[in-house]
């Protein structure tokens, strides 16, 4: 399980064969998949979801939710999202759940939640620590002619994601899609989630990167093929394993991936 940090297949050579060169321009960068939240939107996830899942329930208290099982039900919900076996979107699996659950109806209490993300929700950023060069490493890509994707978990509606990149400082119009729960079918970890956004670009695993800080939902992706980065800035690591034991071909910080790229694009 040997780590690579910030060299390997995409280092600069000095000669190569003319076949080599060949194999190295199917293997260039052209599409980079992004991780948002404790990517490019700097969080510790824990203190993010304890800031905000007590304002959402505040919303629910007029239909005679507690606090506590509001918050217990938005947790069944995330949970059938993350098993969605694809038959629906991630949107009507949560829905479907909620419903069964709360004894309340998708028509009666959607409309509200969504008018929480587009408000109350925002008072969440103060759990975030945005980083510039977050968007400075998206623009770079941007200017050398690499797609970028915002692979972000799609466990949140799209007002409540739209909301986060604002909070980072990045500009939702550069990337080539956005994924939320109105249009998945999957989650991470599962692999199907990231072949679904790959299957939706036509993305060839050789030419792709994926920037994540999640050990366990992030990586999943390499068993299509794809490099991953692992940003340690913010890491997350449920299962504590060691992190040179971590099978990613590349890992570092924020600032240490801004400056491999500007690298990389230097000598390619």
């Amino acid at each position: 399980m040997g780590q690579k940090r910030l060299t390997g297949d995409f280092a600069p050579v000095t000669v190569i064969s003319e076949n080599r060169k060949d194999d190295r321009k199917r293997n260039m960068i052209k599409h980079v998949l992004f991780d948002l939240d404790g990517t490019l939107l700097p969080m510790d996830q824990n203190e993010f979801v304890k800031y905000y899942m007590p304002l959402l329930a505040k919303r629910f208290v007029k239909y005679g939710m507690e606090p506590k099982a509001l918050i217990g039900t938005i947790w069944k919900g995330v949970e059938a999202m993350v098993l969605n076996d694809g038959s629906m979107t991630n949107e009507d699996a949560f829905w479907k759940c909620f419903e069964k659950i709360s004894g309340l109806s998708r028509a009666e209490v959607e409309q509200d939640t969504l008018d929480f993300y587009a408000n109350e929700f925002n008072e969440a950023i103060a759990s975030t620590k945005p980083n510039p060069r977050a968007d400075q490493v998206v623009k770079l890509l941007k200017e050398h002619g690499v797609k970028v994707y915002l692979a972000t978990n799609p466990i949140f509606p799209r007002v409540g994601t739209m909301n986060r990149i604002r909070w980072a400082g990045i500009d939702a119009e550069d990337f080539e899609v956005i994924t939320t729960y109105e249009t998945y079918h999957y989650c991470k970890p599962n692999p199907k989630y990231f072949q679904e956004v790959m299957e939706e670009f036509g993305l060839n695993p050789k030419e792709c990167l994926m920037v994540g800080n999640d050990v366990q939902e992030d990586l999943t992706i390499r068993s299509l093929g794809v490099k991953t980065y692992l940003l340690t800035d913010t890491l997350e690591n449920k299962k504590n394993i060691p992190l040179e034991e971590v099978e990613t071909e590349y890992k570092g910080t924020m600032e240490e991936l801004y400056e491999w790229f500007q690298s990389y694009f230097v000598h390619n």
